[in-house]
């Protein structure tokens, strides 16, 4: 996407820029609200160089706003919060019509089980054991402020807030998660993986077509006004 972006923008302002978004993400993993920004001298308005990009990117991306921020904004440092929804749908029939963004599981998933689990994973955790290709040196602490676990009908949708996530680290939160939920182990046994800080004690990699990002967050009342409408994990 970073790529195809600078493209657009180089074709419609003749000017090589460097876009900073705010995360990377995984192959196959969606948003639904990605930022990004990045310096440039242009006379056109935000309104007029939006449809100009749009005219020019793929029809894998949009861009849905486009303004002039403060000097010195960073879409990706100045992120208090990024809000990760995966999606799992269960039952006898496979989602044909929407194999490309949920999960499938042939067996529902206990909810509750969920839900318990999920509590031991809110607050301030190094999260060691929740990411794949462990980088010697690097800061693994993380916050999530919060887990919700919510069902209807077939679907079972999984939301973390957290002020940042490591390289699948919210699919592996997921995958552990879903193996509550389908009774292969206990509620407590979430909370005794996160402290081992060792990735072969944690549940697997949830696929990436489950998992979209929707939401960053860049105002503190925002953030709290969120997390009002949580009620945590």
């Amino acid at each position: 996407m970073q790529g195809d972006l600078e493209r657009a923008i180089r074709e419609t302002i003749g000017q090589a820029v460097d876009v900073i978004g705010c995360g990377r993400t995984d192959a196959g993993v969606h948003a639904a609200a990605y930022v990004a920004n990045f310096a440039a001298e242009s006379r056109l308005p935000p309104e007029r160089l939006q449809a100009a990009l749009n005219s020019r990117l793929g029809e894998d991306v949009v861009i849905t706003s486009c303004e002039v921020v403060a000097e010195g904004f960073n879409a990706r440092a100045d992120a208090l919060a990024k809000v990760y929804r995966y999606t799992t749908v269960f039952g006898d029939l496979r989602p044909v019509l929407r194999r490309g963004f949920v999960n499938y599981a042939s067996r529902g998933l206990d909810v509750e089980a969920m839900r318990e689990a999920a509590r031991a994973l809110v607050g301030e955790h190094d999260f060691a054991g929740f990411v794949n290709q462990l980088e010697e040196g690097k800061n693994t602490v993380r916050r999530l402020f919060a887990v919700a676990v919510e069902s209807e009908g077939t679907t079972v949708t999984l939301t973390f807030t957290g002020n940042g996530f490591l390289y699948n680290m919210v699919r592996i939160l997921a995958g552990t998660l879903i193996e509550v939920g389908r009774g292969k182990y206990p509620p407590e046994w979430v909370g005794e993986a996160l402290a081992t800080r060792d990735r072969t004690a944690t549940g697997p990699t949830a696929p990436a077509k489950g998992l979209m990002l929707m939401k960053v967050i860049y105002d503190e009342s925002r953030l709290n006004e969120l997390l009002a409408g949580t009620g945590g994990a």
